[in-house]
């Protein structure tokens, strides 16, 4: 199994900064890609942005140019930097990562999520 731990999340007033960070563990052989998702209340969980091990990133329209995701691969461990954070923004981040275990076989992995809160 692969783990995901999150950390970072908070509360934070619109305009203002946030990073979070996962790292992940266990019984991993590679990871292929790692991103995070969000979830607001009531809403289906979206992606926000992704990041292959080449350094290749994905971002959602609503975060382009505000949002900025990043990996060390030596550590398994990706990073979301938030800029000009709105409130609705607000919502669990979730951190993904798509890996093979040392069995070679693969599949999506999902953290627990971290809450980030945007006051108006």
């Amino acid at each position: 199994q692969v783990q995901l731990v999150e950390s970072g999340g908070g509360l934070v007033q619109a305009g203002g900064s946030l990073r979070v960070s996962c790292a992940a563990s266990g019984n991993i052989f590679r990871i292929i890609r790692m991103g995070w998702y969000r979830q607001a209340l009531g809403k289906e969980r979206e992606l926000v942005a992704t990041i292959t091990s080449g350094g290749a990133t994905n971002y959602a329209d609503s975060v382009k140019g505000r949002f900025t995701i990043s990996r060390n691969n030596a550590k398994d461990t990706v990073y979301l930097q938030m800029d000009s954070l709105k409130p609705e923004d607000t919502a669990v981040y979730y951190c993904n990562a798509f890996a093979y275990s040392r069995s070679y076989t693969s599949k999506d992995y999902w953290g627990q999520g971290t809450q980030v809160t945007v006051s108006s």
